[in-house]
Formats: structure tokens, C-alpha cells, sequence
């Protein structure tokens, strides 16, 4: 009897140290934002090596963007759960963002310890107005996608005014939202109706390893023991890891990055503002030039956006020499280590603890309705985040009380409406963008 065509049998179970290779690669090629990394992921799991379905991807990928927190690194955890059990989910996610974080830290050293060389200067001043344009382009796609209806302008012109006019912080633009959806989802539910996340296909690949008609494995149902067990040693872990914080700055940054997670609907380009305003306004622990210079780093390494948050840490702990003046490397990299692992703690929580729960209530417009809502503010949100950027990189000498003082930059005003058009009339590539630009303000800065 002849063997069935390999995309007609069904694959091999993947073992443990399969997926283990196939995580780590992941952290090293997921380049593109949450987009970019669900492609890859899509591709490999779903179209080449069929560990799962596109319809339980797709389902799972719906879960993951109602919750906050990165959505390609919460996807990540959830399929390497659903595969092998919890340490399958805590595998996925920890590699997902463990080769950014030695990547982000050894480009954070170099730009801390070398930055006023006129070569690294001129990178900067090149990937900075790509920067400006990246965060427009988010916020038209992110526009086009959320705002259908004048409901949801309307939440997001009122978000816009709020952070930009009145300065109301991130979180409480979040709760208001939510809130609003809530009433929203009863007043007017046609207004509120959620999509279905990034599309369905209907394209068929063969069989997979979890079929659209697998039994969902045992460990995936939910068990209120489970369930309890994991938010009891998820709280021990936190608090044993605060405990450990003996540095009154990692204190504060164990502290602020737990907040920043749990506040990170919409992505990383709508929690940014949050992080700007704790890391700059509040902390001190970098500069508003330093906060746009680490977004660039982050566009360009492997792992979510919300990794800028390394940066962050990193620039923090070696500014306030935490560990003295000869030692500002090692506090750069506890810095680095610190935001890292407050920030993406809540992620494992919310997956491993959560996705029977979420899977029970998906398509419910009572839970649906106040991420419709948060989702429309978020697009004021981060509108406000490009000129927050746009006034720093083209007015670069100015001040709020003489916010067009210093002089215009011009080109670099260029390079950004060049960048945007790349991005959104042109289709191109982020990186192929910021490798362009950078090339172009290392040669202007030599030249002017």
C-alpha cells in the first residue's frame, strides 16, 4: 500500500527538545513587531511543520489579544502549553524574548559607553525620524483596523485630548475605556462588536498534529486546583523576586514594570507613553532623547517592542550607578534583567492560568465590548506618542515653554514623511526602513 502524499498524514508529535530548537530560533528571527512574529509563527506551525490547526492558531491568537501584554510572545506560550504542559508554555515564552534581552543589552552598553562618537550619532539621527514614522504608521493600522464607527472616533479623539491636553495618565485611560465599553457593550452592542483578530483563512494545509478536531489535551481544561496553584507560586515568585531587590532603584523598577504589564492593552506602542512617563517624568532613570533612542534599538532586534523596556532598566540602574561608579555595566545588565522579568512575569500568569477561562468566555460581548472600547483609545494614545516623538527629532532644542524654539530640522522632518511612505503606500519591510535611514544620517551627519 502506497503512503499517503506528506501533506495527507498527519505529522509526528513534536517531542520536547523539537519545540525547544524551535523556540529558541524563534527568539533569534522574530523581527517585525506582533505582526511580523505571527507571520513566522504561522508559517512554521501552521503551514510547514503543522503542529496546529490554522482555526486553534487563529482561536488561540483572538485569546491572547484581549489580554494585556505582548500577544506574539503571549501566543508563543500558548501553543508551547497546549503542546507540552506548563514548562512547554514556560520554554516558549522564556525564549521568545531571552535572545533580545543579551541582544538589547549589549547594544545598550555600547550606545552608554560609545554614544557621543560621531558614528554612533549618526545612526541615531538617521533611525530617529524612522522612528516618528513607524509609531504614525502604527497608529494608522491600528486606526483603520479599531476605529469603525463614530463611536470609537469619538473614544479616540477623547483619548487623544486626555493624555495630550489634560496629561491624565495611561492606566486611567485604560480604566475609563474599559469602562465606557462595559456600558457601551449594553447601550449600543453593534458599536462595540469586536472583529475576528487578525482574519480567518480558509486554507488548508493538511493534517496537524492538533487538528481543528483534536480533543483538547487533558492538561487544558480547566481545574480549579490548577488554577489555584499557579496564581499562589506565580505571587511567591514575584514577592521572593522583590525580596531579592535590595537597591531602592530596582526596587522602584520591580515595582513600576508589574504596573506597566498589567496596563499594556493595545501593545507596546500604547503602554510607551506610561513607561515614558514613569521612566523620565517620575524616575528620572533616562532622558526623553534616550527614551526615543531606545525604541530605535528595540525596532531593531529580534523579540516584542515592549523589550525597549531593557533599555530602559539598563540605562536607569547605569545612570544612578547603583553599584557604584566602576561597576556600572553589572547594574546595567541587573537593570536590564529586572525590567525584563517584572515585565513579562504577568504574560506566563495570564496564559497559563487563564486560557481555560478565556477559552470559556471567547465571543462573549460582555467581555468583548470594554477591549473594543480600550482598543479605540489607544489609537489617541499613541497618535499622541508620534508627536510626542515628532517635536523631540524636529525640534530638537526646543522646550515646553518654547515648544518651536531651536531651530527646524528639516531633513531629518524628510526623512520621516519618506519613512512613512515607505511603510504605508510602498509596503516596505521595517528593518529594510531603518537600515536605510540610519545609512542616510551616518552620511549627512559626516557631511554637514
Amino acid at each position: 500500500m502506497n503512503a499517503p502524499p506528506p501533506s495527507q498524514s498527519r505529522p509526528a508529535y513534536p517531542s520536547f527538545s523539537d519545540a525547544f530548537v524551535y523556540w529558541l530560533k524563534l527568539g533569534f528571527i522574530s523581527f517585525g513587531g506582533p505582526a511580523g512574529q505571527i507571520s513566522i509563527m504561522h508559517q512554521e506551525l501552521v503551514e510547514k511543520r503543522r503542529w496546529i490547526s490554522e482555526r486553534r492558531f487563529l482561536h488561540a491568537l483572538n485569546y491572547c489579544m484581549v489580554l494585556p501584554g505582548p500577544e506574539a510572545q503571549q501566543l508563543a506560550i500558548y501553543i508551547g502549553w497546549l503542546l507540552h504542559r506548563t514548562w512547554g508554555g514556560i520554554v516558549a515564552g522564556t525564549l521568545f524574548v531571552l535572545p533580545s534581552l543579551f541582544i538589547l543589552a549589549a547594544l545598550t552598553y555600547v550606545y552608554m559607553a560609545f554614544g557621543d562618537l560621531t558614528f554612533v550619532q549618526g545612526v541615531f539621527n538617521g533611525i530617529k525620524p524612522a522612528v516618528v514614522a513607524i509609531v504614525v504608521f502604527a497608529a494608522w493600522r491600528i486606526g483603520s483596523r479599531a476605529l469603525r464607527n463614530r463611536v470609537l472616533w469619538t473614544l479616540a479623539a477623547a483619548s487623544f485630548v486626555a493624555i495630550f491636553a489634560l496629561q491624565v495618565p495611561f492606566p486611567y485611560i485604560v480604566l475609563g475605556a474599559g469602562m465606557l465599553g462595559v456600558i457601551g457593550g449594553r447601550l449600543m452592542p453593534d458599536k462595540f462588536k469586536i472583529g475576528g483578530g487578525h482574519g480567518a483563512s480558509s486554507q488548508q494545509y493538511g493534517p496537524a498534529v492538533l487538528d481543528d478536531d483534536t480533543p483538547a489535551p487533558a492538561h487544558a481544561r480547566f481545574r480549579h486546583l490548577y488554577l489555584a496553584l499557579l496564581l499562589a507560586a506565580a505571587l511567591v515568585i514575584w514577592g521572593a523576586a522583590m525580596l531579592t531587590l535590595s537597591d531602592p532603584v530596582l526596587k522602584d523598577m520591580g515595582e513600576f514594570f508589574t504596573k506597566a504589564a498589567l496596563v499594556t492593552f493595545g501593545g507596546a506602542y500604547a503602554v510607551l507613553p506610561y513607561v515614558y512617563q514613569g521612566g523620565v517624568e517620575t524616575h528620572g532613570w533616562l532622558t526623553a532623547t534616550q527614551m526615543i533612542d531606545g525604541l530605535a534599538l528595540g525596532e531593531t532586534t529580534p523579540g516584542p517592542l515592549i523589550m525597549v523596556v531593557s533599555f530602559v532598566g539598563f540605562v536607569g540602574a547605569w545612570t544612578k550607578e547603583i553599584f557604584g561608579p566602576d561597576a556600572r555595566l553589572l547594574a546595567g545588565l541587573a537593570g536590564a534583567c529586572v525590567a525584563t522579568f517584572f515585565t513579562f512575569l504577568p504574560s506566563f500568569v495570564f496564559i497559563l492560568a487563564g486560557a481555560p477561562l478565556v477559552e470559556s468566555t471567547h465571543g462573549d460581548l460582555k467581555f468583548t465590548a470594554p477591549l473594543s472600547a480600550i482598543t479605540a483609545a489607544v489609537v489617541g494614545v499613541i497618535l499622541n506618542l508620534a508627536l510626542f516623538f515628532g517635536w523631540h527629532v524636529i525640534w530638537p532644542r526646543a522646550s515646553e515653554a518654547a515648544p518651536f524654539s531651536g531651530g527646524f530640522e528639516w531633513f531629518y522632518a524628510l526623512i520621516s514623511v519618506a519613512a512613512f511612505m515607505a511603510l504605508w503606500k510602498y509596503k516596505q519591510d521595517v528593518m529594510k526602513v531603518i537600515g536605510v535611514c540610519a545609512v542616510i544620517g551616518l552620511v549627512y551627519t559626516h557631511v554637514v
